[in-house]
């Protein structure tokens, strides 16, 4: 690459910023444009550009020692399960530690991005500029555009999302009221535990479709996922058929305790994990339901027949993938599909990336610490992806792999193994993509873009 090309990145969450980091490590030029007044993107609870999901009580569902950036351990004050506030106290001190506030255009996200003939982007910002730049990273993430079920019917008692709630008092008082939440995910439990409590005076309902195989946070006295990361490396599908009976062995099964037989193995849907939910259900304070059929008024009816008369019902149903700035007809994401080598280049687009888009189990930190590598190297032309031929015919390797076990749903379309992508990219993309780069030359960006010109 004969210079370095101009970078923009969209979004200060946990991907913009190492991103920003590796970025600035590599002496690449870029500058964040983030809509909020501060970083932190879903950790910054009460975010005033409305992309956190954060509730008051939320702790994390990954431990510390998986959750650290590498280049960035968690300090040893900081929970095994830290709290919403430890986790913006981290991603402050990173911030800070690495000089990346230089870089961030606060109150100034991008309102509409659009690549040129030729390739580069003109950038449209909340303060009217035009702003020209050779590539974009997009790392916006993807758990703030509420994704809602189509009920038949109408239910005329409050509703909300789980990317609204807050506590037992906001933004709805769910005091002495029947509730019903629907979903089983990691939110969807935190909320049932905290509302069932007999303190509120709540008769709680979950609903569920599919069920779920319940996880604690703690194995043996360890944290759950340090334990899984002793697993010797094994292919993925042996793994999975081997941890099968583990739910019921350690955990119990979930029948036992009112909910419906998960219409899948172990592993084969993102499972849930919480250390109350089985307990609120087994002390009777909570009660399972299966999916819900219609809505007629306050009446909940489920598919079994039997129905619920509801005050509020908290829809913990997961959430869109959404690019607000790209034009539909240019890139969209339908049912949270998104096709991407290594879950960062579109294949026809040579200089747009992605960070953080994929849901990585069990930890996502240093997911997008190792995608935000490879888009440093990309960027600084030490690494070229393979041909777009065969990048097309990895992502359908990759998928298969990945995601080809799980239940078909818009939840399950970025789900991947994170011990074995970033021992994929550490052993053999990157080593391959220097390669590639040496005999052929990196992808030349730069150049492409003026200077920024202002709008009018």
């Amino acid at each position: 690459m004969s210079a370095s090309p101009r970078v923009a990145v969209i979004g200060a969450g946990i991907s913009g910023l190492t991103t920003g980091k590796n970025l600035k490590d590599a002496g690449i030029g870029y500058d964040c444009f983030e809509t909020s007044d501060r970083i932190g993107g879903n950790w910054a609870f009460g975010n005033p550009n409305g992309h956190s999901s954060a509730y008051r009580s939320l702790h994390i569902d990954t431990s510390k020692e998986r959750l650290s950036f590498k280049d960035f351990p968690m300090p040893a004050h900081i929970s095994t399960y830290p709290h919403h506030t430890e986790i913006k106290e981290y991603l402050d001190a990173y911030a800070d530690e690495f000089g990346l506030l230089e870089h961030i255009r606060f109150r100034n996200g991008v309102e509409h991005a659009e690549r040129k003939d030729g390739g580069g982007w003109t950038l449209r910002t909340q303060d009217g500029e035009l702003r020209e730049y050779d590539a974009l990273v997009v790392a916006n993430g993807h758990h703030w555009d509420p994704r809602l079920p189509d009920f038949p019917g109408e239910f005329t008692g409050e509703s909300i999302h789980a990317h609204a709630y807050i506590d037992p008092t906001e933004p709805l008082d769910l005091r002495g009221k029947r509730i019903v939440v629907v979903g089983i995910g990691n939110s969807a439990a935190d909320i049932c535990s905290e509302l069932s409590q007999k303190a509120w005076q709540n008769e709680v309902h979950i609903s569920t479709r599919s069920g779920a195989w319940i996880v604690p946070k703690y194995i043996f006295g360890m944290p759950a996922d340090k334990i899984a990361v002793t697993l010797p490396v094994i292919p993925l599908s042996w793994q999975r058929r081997a941890l099968r009976p583990l739910p019921k062995l350690l955990f119990g099964d979930p029948v036992k305790y009112g909910l419906p037989q998960p219409n899948h193995h172990f592993l084969e849907a993102h499972p849930t994990q919480s250390n109350d939910l089985l307990f609120r259900l087994g002390a009777g304070d909570l009660k399972p339901k299966p999916n819900i059929e219609r809505l007629d008024g306050r009446t909940v009816h489920f598919v079994d027949g039997s129905s619920v008369e509801a005050d509020v019902i908290i829809y913990a149903t997961g959430y869109n993938i959404t690019f607000p700035f790209f034009d539909p007809d240019f890139l969209s994401a339908p049912d949270n599909v998104l096709h991407l080598y290594k879950r960062i280049l579109e294949p026809a687009i040579d200089d747009l990336l992605f960070v953080g888009f994929g849901q990585a189990l069990p930890t996502l930190f240093p997911f997008v610490e190792c995608q935000a590598r490879v888009v440093a190297a990309y960027l600084a032309g030490t690494y070229r992806p393979p041909s777009k031929e065969e990048m097309e015919r990895v992502i359908a390797a990759d998928e298969a792999k990945y995601t080809g076990h799980f239940n078909s749903s818009a939840r399950h379309t970025q789900q991947l193994d994170y011990f074995d992508y970033d021992r994929d990219i550490r052993r053999r993309e990157l080593p391959s993509g220097r390669r590639r780069a040496a005999r052929s030359g990196g992808i030349d960006l730069a150049g492409r873009a003026s200077e920024p010109v202002r709008a009018g």
